[in-house]
């Protein structure tokens, strides 16, 4: 494959919200994607977007090769189980732990496959308008001659240095993500505590100095009821814990991180993994003041 070209075939795994977001954008631009996940509803929906399911083993013949995979540990045993290359590069785009991520470069590189991290900021929503940006690491002359697949996947990317990098930059944004939904949670809960109309409020709050793109996207969501997933709970518990853990290594306490783990604790345990992450709310909602708080 030339790689100063966009690449005739990219293989994906991992169909889940944000790997048909990436069908989507890699088929309008022309590639042929053969795509792989265990969950064969995934598959249909690949297939009936004009990309072609096949088996884990097929994916590797691609030109290029994208992980869109959950975890950590599931891109670990993606490249585990890999066979022996011809060069080619794999993406991957989950959010996954940053101090792990050097050494699956280097198994990846057993393997004859260079490892470029390239997480995602946005939704998925955002991922198939074409509104979201790519956080680039590791081989910067590999990097650059990916700027096509970047190019067709977002609005812009960046490139943040060596592996490990990239998910250390996702995560720090995802902090100030997560925390800023709270926060619009919060404020729609209390606003109707209060006696506003959630609606009204979030009308006027728009308009305000605390308006952001959070609430622009979530605010609505948490006003209507609309839980459909544009990113799951659990992927917020799950990159909550990534960056809590990190700050421990480093020695940082992060208190209001640590609270949001216990919020989206329990938003697991009430079974609301599956929603999108604005449900967020719905645990806030079910926290009743301390006792004696109305004395």
């Amino acid at each position: 494959m030339n790689m100063n070209n966009m690449p005739e075939t990219i293989g994906l795994f991992g169909l889940g919200l944000i790997g048909r977001a990436l069908a989507t954008r890699l088929i309008a631009a022309g590639v042929t994607v053969r795509g792989f996940d265990p969950d064969p509803h995934c598959m249909t929906a690949l297939e009936k977007m004009g990309g072609q399911p096949m088996g884990a083993d097929q994916i590797w013949g691609a030109d290029c090769v994208i992980s869109a995979v959950f975890s950590t540990d599931q891109l670990g045993q993606l490249v585990a189980q890999a066979p022996i290359g011809n060069g080619a590069t794999l993406i991957s785009v989950s959010t996954c732990d940053p101090s792990l991520m050097p050494g699956i470069a280097d198994k990846a590189a057993q393997k004859r496959y260079d490892l470029i991290e390239a997480p995602i900021s946005g939704t998925s929503a955002d991922l198939a308008g074409g509104d979201a940006i790519l956080l680039v690491a590791g081989d910067k002359a590999i990097a650059e001659n990916l700027a096509p697949v970047f190019d067709a996947l977002s609005r812009a990317h960046f490139h943040v240095g060596a592996i490990g990098n990239g998910n250390r930059a996702k995560l720090a944004i995802n902090l100030v993500l997560g925390l800023s939904r709270a926060a619009v949670a919060e404020g729609v809960v209390f606003a109707k505590a209060v006696g506003l109309e959630p609606a009204d409020f979030l009308d006027l709050a728009l308009q305000s100095a605390a308006s952001s793109k959070v609430m622009a996207s979530k605010g609505p969501k948490m006003v209507s009821r609309d839980f459909a997933p544009l990113g799951r709970v659990t992927q917020s518990a799950k990159d909550f814990g990534l960056i809590y853990d990190q700050a421990m290594q480093a020695g940082q306490g992060l208190p209001m991180a640590q609270r949001y783990l216990e919020v989206v604790g329990r938003s697991l345990a009430a079974g609301e993994g599956d929603l999108d992450n604005s449900a967020v709310m719905l645990e806030i909602e079910r926290t009743a003041a301390p006792a004696g708080a109305k004395d």
